[in-house]
């Protein structure tokens, strides 16, 4: 019933569309009860239509030990953005990103052969922002290019993919001067994977992303703190299981 609630929910989200909210979100990490995840990224404006985001983050999973999120290491990001606003309501970004993730049998033991998953990622992404009142409301449209790599660069099976993400959003102002806000989100991903024996699979939904944040701007500094939850719903039908993350940003807006 749970499930089925929270598809209905995303659904109806994407049906409706809707990220301007800073927030760094979390990326996946996995078959984990609990996780955390903690960044810190540098928000620089270009010029009027021109934006660059560089952020480093950290993520940790609870592993066998599932009440504590921060049990085991699990993943680093390194990620530069570039974003491009071409009209009051759109804009468009592209990306690269360098991840590095620890890989865990079911045990939660590390494969001592291949213990290090490597990731560069290259993705472009379209928004669309509305304002409701007080209220914004954003529609994005990403698509990724993945590729993987063992520790020492060797080939890993299904190591190329291409994902497309869908992801609503709203932001809610808590005061007039904009320092206290919540945002909420919903998010589908679908993807399809090359195997170096067997070609490309089918394009098929892997999972959901449901996040809730609260952001505090300070006036006095330019910096944002963000602290939020995820909920990831992995799979669909009866092959289904969740993780819940706790994360924390900070982001410094225009230091140079």
């Amino acid at each position: 019933m749970m499930m089925k609630m929270r598809l209905l929910t995303l659904y109806f989200s994407l049906i409706c569309s809707t990220t301007v909210f800073a927030q760094l979100s979390p990326p996946g990490m996995g078959e984990t009860k609990t996780a955390f995840w903690s960044a810190a990224g540098v928000k620089q404006e270009l010029d009027n239509i021109n934006t660059s985001m560089t952020y480093v983050g950290f993520g940790r999973i609870s592993g066998s030990n599932e009440a504590d999120p921060l049990d085991m290491p699990s993943i680093f990001v390194l990620n530069q953005e570039f974003y491009h606003k071409f009209s009051p309501d759109w804009k468009y970004s592209f990306a690269l990103s360098y991840r590095r993730q620890h890989e865990y049998d079911e045990s939660f033991e590390e494969n001592k052969q291949d213990a290090i998953n490597q990731e560069f990622r290259f993705y472009i992404r379209l928004q669309y922002t509305a304002d409701l009142g007080t209220v914004r409301w954003t529609t994005t449209l990403r698509q990724e290019a993945r590729k993987f790599y063992t520790d020492d660069f060797a080939e890993v099976p299904d190591g190329l993919q291409f994902r497309t993400r869908l992801k609503t959003q709203l932001v809610v102002p808590l005061d007039n001067a904009g320092v206290n806000s919540v945002a909420g989100s919903a998010e589908a991903l679908f993807a399809i994977a090359k195997d170096n024996s067997e070609g490309w699979g089918n394009f098929e939904y892997k999972e959901s992303r449901f996040c809730l944040y609260y952001s505090l701007s300070l006036k006095d500094i330019p910096v944002t703190f963000d602290i939020g939850y995820m909920n990831d719903l992995i799979g669909y039908a009866s092959d289904t299981y969740d993780a819940n993350y706790i994360a924390m940003d900070i982001i410094v807006k225009d230091p140079f």
